[in-house]
């Protein structure tokens, strides 16, 4: 766990090849949270994997299914770049090799890319979400 403030812990774990190229997962949601089939999309014997459920999600505390008010407290896009670089930071990664995010965790992956460009070296994107009207009107039909 990465304590990242406003009484929010982040959990996070690694695996793959420790001295490996870091590589961020990023889920969907915004409610979602990691398991060990994300782990498959990436090579462990190239890659450090590191997986995170974001504030409010998964094994984060606190969680938006126990403590909904303290869940969604500085709960924001900006706080959970800054949450992604406090990682970065804390794990001594100089530059991620490659960040996957999916559905919310796409949009995620580029807010964060546009803040820290210089921080990321590729971005993959699946199943991508941008919250748009467009979007959100599609979500709402019948």
């Amino acid at each position: 766990m990465l304590e990242v403030g406003s009484n929010h812990q982040m959990y996070y774990e690694q695996c793959g090849n420790p001295e490996g190229e870091p590589a961020l997962f990023l889920h969907g949601g915004p409610g979602g949270g990691c398991s060990v089939r994300q782990r498959r999309f990436f090579d462990p014997a190239f890659y450090r994997i590191i997986l995170i459920d974001q504030r409010g999600c998964g094994r984060s505390k606190p969680n938006a299914s126990e403590d909904y008010e303290a869940a969604l407290l500085d709960n924001n896009t900006a706080k959970l770049i800054g949450d992604i670089e406090l990682l970065r930071e804390t794990l001594k990664i100089e530059k991620w090799r490659c960040i996957l995010g999916g559905s919310w965790g796409s949009t995620l992956a580029l807010a964060y890319s546009e803040d820290f460009p210089e921080r990321v070296s590729d971005i993959i994107l699946r199943g991508v979400f941008l919250f748009g009207p467009d979007e959100i009107d599609y979500l709402f039909q019948n």
